[in-house]
């Protein structure tokens, strides 16, 4: 088995200052997931907060982005250590964590993605896929430094806390809710609100004085494109299951009648 399957591209990539685009998943579904990664994007979130991914099925899609030049980017519901372990163990390697709030918070997940003695995962790489069961010789001795760690900041509190939260040694990232943001700061579903863009533009600074990676998902182009500008390293410019909805009912629309695809993304 090549050594190659333990290093983490898309870590690597942030570390140097690259930009990363990439493409939310939430349907769920392997076989839809292996169309999306044949499209070019450099990472795929795999949403197990606001989808119906559980763990077997996140095993899948996995499974079936290993052939293809993507990253996966795998967000548990909640950041769990118990959970973390199991995501670690079957073969994700960058965990973005939702509704980080605290630094005593980021201390305790940067030591759940890690081996003692720098951290609390439990070792059972003899009996992962992470490991190849066994057949990945250096597996333990290089895990730790492979991990990448992203922390969802989404909350006026996490704001607050985030000079604290993107110090931390063990951080590799700092994904901005900006619909999540929105409603704690009072504009719920409106991520373009003058206080709230303020809000993550001057996060996104934050972040980057401290030599960590900002990233976000705006399924606007002219949205993206200004955080790219204003220095977002890693961001997620669509939602494969919104472009599901946008390209069946335009096609039906152009046939049948009716009114255009309507509604704003809360992204």
């Amino acid at each position: 088995m090549t050594e190659e399957i333990l290093a983490n591209p898309f870590k690597s990539a942030l570390q140097k200052g690259a930009t990363q685009i990439g493409l939310w998943l939430a349907m769920a579904d392997p076989y839809s997931a292996e169309i999306c990664a044949g499209s070019g994007f450099d990472w795929l979130l795999l949403d197990g907060e606001h989808s119906p991914l559980d763990l077997r099925t996140m095993l899948a899609q996995l499974q079936s982005l290993a052939p293809y030049p993507t990253h996966a980017v795998v967000r548990p519901p909640t950041g769990d250590p118990v959970l973390i372990k199991q995501m670690l163990d079957i073969g994700a390697q960058s965990l973005l964590i939702p509704m980080v709030e605290t630094p005593k918070q980021a201390e305790m997940l940067v030591r759940a993605t890690r081996y003692p003695p720098r951290g609390f995962r439990g070792v059972g790489a003899g009996i992962a896929r992470a490991a190849r069961w066994g057949r990945l010789e250096h597996y333990l001795d290089r895990a730790n430094d492979e991990v990448c760690l992203l922390l969802q900041v989404e909350t006026r509190t996490g704001l607050e806390n985030l000079e604290a939260i993107a110090a931390i040694e063990g951080v590799d990232g700092v994904f901005l809710g900006a619909a999540d943001l929105s409603a704690s700061l009072g504009h719920i579903g409106q991520p373009q609100h003058p206080e709230v863009v303020a809000a993550m533009e001057k996060a996104i600074r934050t972040i980057l004085a401290h030599g960590k990676a900002p990233g976000l998902l705006a399924t606007d182009e002219a949205v993206a494109a200004a955080y790219l500008k204003q220095g977002a390293r890693f961001v997620a410019v669509g939602v494969d299951a919104l472009l599901l909805v946008k390209a069946t009912q335009d096609l039906a629309r152009r046939f049948k009648g009716g009114p255009a695809t309507g509604g704003a993304s809360p992204y």
